[in-house]
């Protein structure tokens, strides 16, 4: 009897599973056994053309159409489609976007403003007509089907001013890699507010092209150009020669322009040689500059690009860190000050010029060299001959003169006059500077305990101070210029070539009645005792300005200083 039952019950779960299954069957059917029909277009049709009226960006452009149905009765979602005239597939659309109600709704309303926004990245010129092909598409499930159409448009009158811009192309730093792009920095007008001037400091490889886009990614706009003139849509810009550049692109008149920027350097009170010296930073990538610089002494200081006073980089007004070039402050709607300096030491400077902010940071350089053990005597060997004894206070040996030395020389230092005692050199080239053509130009090197002897760069006449603390050798020159002039303000100053020994020469135009000084602006300014003379005695902060050109003309003029550069003479020849 219990046997009966346990049959019974087996057969009527049997029964239940098989009718569970045969509903399940009926509402999953398989994907072949079920349709899904094609939306049925609407509106817009292939033969409207309309206007996109920037005065009235908002107002739309709607697309509707009629449901598709799914023969199982499936939910339907739908979207829309755009992409350029001819497309079938639609699998790269410069513009996919669902319609509302999570997809449901049969219609999609764009408003003119994205649709012209949208031919302009994809490179539909302005005021002109625009035909590209639209689909919508029906999703079901795995199943999809779609009807297509045509849009015909007229573009806005002029083309949207980009309000951002990135630097891409094999030309730059991001290897040409688009979601990579380097931003530029937007600058601001007279009033502080957004203007549409865009610049970049960046690094270009000759021969290869870059452009600018409003976006990281495609659709977008793109310039191009040549000779500093932008072309929407144009071909990539080709780099002239390799190197660090500053790029200023000007939205308003369609230009570009490029100053190559050799280096930016730290002038001022705080760095050997003050508002007369310049110690180099480093290019490390991506707009930013440092090295590491020893400071000493607190006070202003700028940075300098090229060794050029037209172009210093100083603190905005107000803010902690933040530099603007002098420049270019007044247009900007802000005001600039020597950058403060409370440091002493050895600190990494580094100016970052990147677009988010240029700004300037101070830290410390804590890496450890090792003091050398001064000795109670110094001397300077050329070639083996000792030429000069340096003065000693405390760690410190230094020549209050000028040392006219030469390339073709070697020297070296050591602690004895006869050159037995313990040898110095130097990790570096003397009178090497990326300002050769400075006022004053210095530069500090490591000082090493070694028997290797050093040489110059060029001939040069040079002042040497020597630390064994730090240790380093400090090296200064000056550099001179003929002042000529009858109204101080429209002075020229012609840099003079130096030759061995402290002499410096130039031949350029005189004008008769005008007068001349011979300045190493301002810390040598040498006239004469004799100033009508065409030679005679130079003789400095005490000289007479020279009036001795009687004729127009082009002259020789050439002076001679002694070591010490308190006194001299010179020459003029027509």
């Amino acid at each position: 009897m219990k046997n009966k039952y346990l049959h019974i019950a087996t057969l009527v779960v049997i029964a239940l599973i098989a009718l569970v299954s045969c509903d399940t069957e009926d509402n999953l059917q398989p994907e072949g056994q079920w349709t899904l029909s094609m939306p049925n277009i609407l509106a817009p049709t292939s033969d409207d053309v309309i206007v996109l009226d920037e005065t009235t960006p908002n107002e739309t452009i709607t697309f509707n159409w009629e449901a598709s149905q799914s023969s199982a009765g499936y939910a339907v979602t739908y979207e829309v489609l755009i992409d350029t005239l001819g497309t079938t597939d639609f699998s790269t659309p410069i513009l996919s976007i669902e319609s509302s109600n999570n997809g449901t709704e049969t219609s999609v309303s764009i408003s003119y403003e994205t649709i012209d926004q949208l031919l302009s990245y994809s490179g539909y010129q302005a005021n002109a007509e625009a035909s590209v092909s639209f689909a919508v598409r029906a999703n079901s499930l795995s199943k999809s089907a779609q009807s297509t159409g045509g849009l015909n448009v007229i573009r806005f009158e002029n083309d949207e001013i980009a309000p951002r811009l990135f630097i891409s192309g094999t030309a730059t730093e991001n290897n040409n890699i688009l979601s990579e792009a380097i931003a530029l920095k937007r600058l601001t007008d007279a009033n502080g507010t957004n203007s549409n001037i865009h610049e970049v400091y960046t690094s270009l490889v000759a021969g290869e092209t870059y452009k600018f886009y409003s976006e990281r990614s495609l659709p977008a706009l793109q310039y191009g150009g040549s000779d500093g003139a932008l072309e929407l849509f144009g071909s990539g810009i080709v780099a002239e020669n390799s190197g660090q550049y500053r790029i200023r692109v000007n939205l308003d008149t369609n230009t570009y322009e490029l100053l190559q920027i050799d280096f930016w350097s730290m002038v001022g009170t705080p760095v050997l040689g003050g508002w007369g010296g310049d110690q180099p930073l480093n290019y490390q990538g991506n707009g930013i500059w440092s090295a590491s610089i020893n400071l000493l002494e607190t006070g202003g200081f700028a940075f300098r690009a090229n060794g050029d006073w037209a172009y210093l980089l100083k603190r905005e007004v107000g803010t902690p860190n933040t530099v603007v070039l002098e420049s270019d402050a007044e247009n900007q709607g802000v005001m600039v000050e020597d950058i403060p300096n409370n440091q002493i030491g050895l600190y990494v400077v580094t100016l970052d010029l990147s677009a988010e902010n240029y700004s300037f940071s101070f830290e410390e350089d804590n890496t450890v060299v090792e003091p050398i053990a001064t000795p109670e005597q110094l001397f300077l060997f050329e070639n083996g001959t000792m030429v000069m004894e340096f003065s000693k206070s405390g760690d410190v040996f230094s020549i209050s003169e000028f040392l006219p030395m030469q390339a073709s020389s070697t020297y070296s230092l050591n602690s004895a006059m006869d050159g037995s005692g313990i040898s110095y050199s130097v990790n570096g080239i003397l009178a090497d500077s990326a300002t050769p053509d400075g006022d004053s130009v210095s530069d500090a090197i490591t000082l090493v305990e070694n028997s290797n002897t050093f040489t110059l760069v060029t001939d040069r006449a040079l002042r040497l101070n020597i630390d064994f603390s730090v240790p380093q050798l400090s090296w200064t020159y000056y550099n001179f210029k003929l002042f000529h002039w009858q109204v101080w303000e429209e002075r020229t100053e012609t840099l003079m070539t130096y030759l061995h020994p402290n002499t410096f020469t130039v031949t350029t135009s005189l004008n008769a009645g005008f007068d001349t000084k011979f300045i190493s602006p301002y810390d040598y300014d040498l006239g004469s005792d004799d100033p009508s003379a065409s030679t005679g005695n130079l003789i400095n902060a005490g000289g007479s300005n020279l009036l001795n050109i009687d004729e127009d003309g082009t002259y020789t003029s050439t002076i001679i200083l002694e070591n010490d550069y308190q006194t001299g003479t010179y020459e003029f020849i027509q």
